[in-house]
C-alpha cells in the first residue's frame, strides 16, 4: 500500500502490480525499472497518485533538474551571450539573453551577476546541461524573469511539496492577514517580499517553521506570525 517507508533498494510491488495487468505506469523520483522489477533508489515514503503515477517522498536539499519545472536561480556568470545560473543541482544552468521576454540582440535585458531570476528549465537530462527560459511559449514573460528586491530562503524539497500541495492552507490563510509576494522553485528556493522588512523576515519565519508543523497547527502559525507583526506596528 502506497504511504510505508521504503529503504534504498527495497523491491516496491505496488507499480509491479499495475504492469502485470498490462496497465501504464509511470515512475517519478526515487523509483528505477531494472529488468522488470522496480526498486527503490532513495529512502522515503512512496507515493501514490492515482490511477498509475508513483514516487518516493525523501527529505533532500540537491535538486535533481527534471524539464517543466519552475526553479529560481542565481546568476552566478556571464558568458558570451549565456547567463550562468546557479539552481542548486550538481552544475550550473545556462541561461540564454534571447529567452526574456522581447529580448533581441540590440534590446538585450538588463540582467548582472548577483541578480535573482524566476525561469522554467527548457532542458533537463542527465547527460546534458540544463537549459532556462524566462518566458512561456507564447513569449511572454507571465511572472517570470528577475525577481527584485525581496529575500531569497534556501529549504528542502520536502517543503516546497508541502507548500504547493493544494491540500495546505498556509498561504491562502496569511495572505487573508498580511501582504506579501512569494516565489516557489521546485529546487528548494523560495523568494519573498513584504511590505517592509519586518513582515518579510515574519513570512520567512513562518515558512521555514511550517516544515515541522502539522496541518492542524497552520492557522494557529498563521495567527502567531500576523500577531508578531501587528505587535510591532503598534
Amino acid at each position: 500500500m502506497a504511504g510505508h517507508p521504503i529503504l534504498a533498494g527495497d523491491l516496491v510491488k505496488e507499480p509491479i502490480h499495475l504492469m502485470d495487468t498490462n496497465k501504464r505506469v509511470i515512475l517519478g523520483p526515487g523509483l528505477r525499472l531494472q529488468q522488470e522489477v522496480v526498486r527503490a533508489s532513495k529512502c522515503g515514503q512512496l507515493k501514490m497518485k492515482a490511477p498509475n503515477t508513483f514516487w518516493v517522498d525523501a527529505y533532500q536539499k540537491r535538486y535533481t533538474p527534471s524539464r517543466g519545472e519552475l526553479v529560481i536561480g542565481v546568476v552566478t556568470a556571464k558568458a558570451g551571450d549565456i547567463f550562468r545560473v546557479d539552481i542548486g543541482s550538481s552544475e550550473t544552468a545556462s541561461l540564454s539573453y534571447v529567452a526574456f521576454e522581447g529580448a533581441t540582440k540590440k534590446n538585450r535585458p538588463d540582467v548582472n551577476v548577483g541578480d535573482i531570476v524566476y525561469a522554467r528549465l527548457l532542458i533537463a537530462h542527465p547527460d546534458v546541461e540544463p537549459e532556462l527560459v524566462c518566458v512561456d511559449s507564447h513569449g511572454k514573460k507571465g511572472k517570470l524573469g528577475i525577481l527584485h528586491d525581496g529575500f531569497l530562503l534556501n529549504c528542502s524539497l520536502n517543503l516546497i511539496r508541502k507548500i504547493l500541495n493544494p491540500k495546505c492552507t498556509f498561504l491562502s490563510l496569511l495572505a487573508k492577514e498580511l501582504a506579501f509576494e512569494m516565489a516557489v522553485g521546485i529546487n528548494g528556493r523560495i523568494w519573498i517580499r513584504g511590505k517592509g522588512v519586518r513582515e518579510t523576515i515574519a513570512v520567512g519565519n513562518a515558512v521555514l517553521a511550517l516544515e515541522y508543523v502539522s496541518n492542524d497547527r497552520i492557522r494557529e502559525l498563521c495567527d502567531d506570525i500576523v500577531a508578531y507583526v501587528q505587535g510591532f506596528a503598534k
